[in-house]
């Protein structure tokens, strides 16, 4: 039945009541605020007046290969690349990490046909992303640990790591977990060394870091400067604020490029040459990215820069008058990641969506303990002082009702579970004692989700993804 306009867009306004807040800066994870209505505007125009264009074929659409070329310009200069540096648009920082974990796997295949099962070297603290291009992909991630000091790459563990199957290192500027940049100059050494290539996640960092170095912060060199920097990642829709969907991964020359891209001449239908993952995919993101990168200039995002790190400053500050949290670790950007000795940060977390805050729960991993992310942005710096006085309260609210801590007895049960044998039932019986139901039927997130992440938190890593796939996969069904 067809629905008028009115009631369509009724609807649709329904749908999102439940929705974190996209602007206004109380959400900390997710999505990115620059703090201007104007920047959303542009945007907006753009995406709309581009979203009906198809950057498959750019013989069809000749002004997204234009638009694509330029970006990726901005991007290699931006990350002080040389005339040889190409790259390719993505709709996010995960295909741009897969893209370039693609192009190592294919560059050995013709380099080094003799490595069947390549490996690549990666900090624990990387992006899971490069773990779902492992999965994908056929490459074995080999995780090292990392300084639980510094929480930085440990560049003699990745280095006793390397072996005659190793085709890529990884490091991070910046790890979304804990803000910081990993020895990259060192990693450039070795990956030097060791004849292999090395890929930077500047998904997140990539493109503030710059804009801090300039205003007279120390930033450690991540970017094409460096000598053996093979590839880097480097997303739009995080702090260039442009509309999801917009991100790059450059390469240091077009011959490594090259291993990205896909073509298919032997079938019945119009020859396939893919750059991306993608085939299909509308020109509105990219237009749109083009747009706000011009509209902004290089002196707004400086001055957007500018008010980021003295939200950062005010909060490392303030953390100080909380004292039951404490700031891991020495960020080196705008993320931060709250630990306590006194709380369960997971019911810190839930009584912040009760003053109608979004910051997001960490689990604990390889010595990380568990801990409250903060992604700090362009909107932050005027609810800095709210969001303490919040914090504080949040954190007296969670210790009058904390928890229940799971028993040795629970813990030690569910570390003796195999996640590849347990059928429904044992997964029905898991997600009620997580709280979340497990009746077959679409089970719903409580409200309240400090008991799902404290049974999360103690499980072995492999039966909470286990977990998580098998309540994904009940909720994600279509109505009756």
């Amino acid at each position: 039945m067809a629905l008028h306009e009115d009631e369509l867009f009724a609807r649709l306004d329904g749908f999102r009541s439940g929705d974190l807040d996209t602007k206004g800066g109380r959400t900390w994870a997710y999505v990115y605020d620059p703090g201007r209505a104007d920047i959303d505007r542009i945007a907006k125009r753009a995406l709309v007046e581009f979203h009906d264009t198809n950057a498959l074929d750019p013989t069809v659409f000749p002004s997204l290969l234009h638009l694509e070329n330029e970006v990726v310009g901005l991007a290699r200069d931006h990350l002080r690349g040389d005339d040889a540096v190409v790259g390719s648009f993505t709709t996010g920082g995960t295909e741009s990490i897969m893209l370039a974990v693609k192009a190592a796997r294919d560059r050995a295949r013709e380099l080094r046909p003799e490595v069947t099962r390549p490996t690549m070297v990666l900090p624990v603290t990387a992006h899971a992303a490069f773990h779902k291009a492992a999965h994908y992909f056929d490459v074995e991630a080999v995780s090292v640990p990392v300084d639980t000091t510094t929480w930085k790459a440990d560049v003699d563990a990745m280095a006793d790591a390397v072996d005659d199957r190793t085709i890529l290192l990884v490091g991070s500027a910046v790890s979304y977990a804990h803000g910081v940049v990993d020895p990259i100059p060192e990693l450039g050494r070795l990956a030097l060394e060791r004849d292999v290539l090395l890929h930077v996640d500047g998904c997140i960092g990539g493109f503030v870091l710059p804009h801090f170095r300039r205003l007279g912060r120390e930033v450690t060199d991540f970017d094409f400067s460096v000598p053996g920097v093979t590839s880097i990642s480097m997303d739009f829709h995080k702090y260039a604020y442009c509309p999801k969907g917009a991100s790059v991964v450059l390469y240091r020359d077009a011959s490594l490029r090259r291993h990205q891209l896909y073509a298919k001449a032997a079938w019945t239908g119009y020859t396939v040459i893919n750059t991306t993952i993608q085939s299909t995919k509308s020109g509105g993101a990219l237009a749109a990215t083009w747009a706000v990168l011009n509209y902004v200039g290089d002196e707004g995002y400086l001055e957007i820069a500018q008010r980021t790190l003295d939200a950062v400053d005010a909060i490392r500050s303030g953390i100080e008058s909380v004292p039951d949290l404490e700031v891991m670790g020495s960020p080196e950007s705008n993320l931060i990641a709250l630990s306590s000795d006194s709380v369960n940060v997971f019911d810190v977390v839930d009584e912040m969506r009760t003053h109608r805050w979004y910051v997001q729960p960490q689990l604990g991993f390889a010595g990380s303990r568990e801990n409250i992310h903060l992604s700090v942005g362009g909107a932050s710096l005027a609810l800095v002082p709210e969001l303490l006085e919040d914090l504080r309260a949040a954190c007296d609210a969670a210790r009058a009702r904390p928890t229940p801590p799971a028993d040795d007895e629970i813990v030690a049960l569910l570390h003796s579970l195999d996640p590849a044998t347990l059928g429904p039932d044992e997964f029905d019986l898991l997600l009620a004692g997580a709280g979340i139901g497990g009746d077959g039927a679409g089970p719903e997130v409580p409200e309240r989700t400090a008991g799902i992440n404290a049974i999360l938190n103690v499980c072995p890593p492999e039966l909470a993804e286990r977990v998580l796939v098998e309540f994904f996969n009940r909720i994600f069904v279509p109505p009756t």
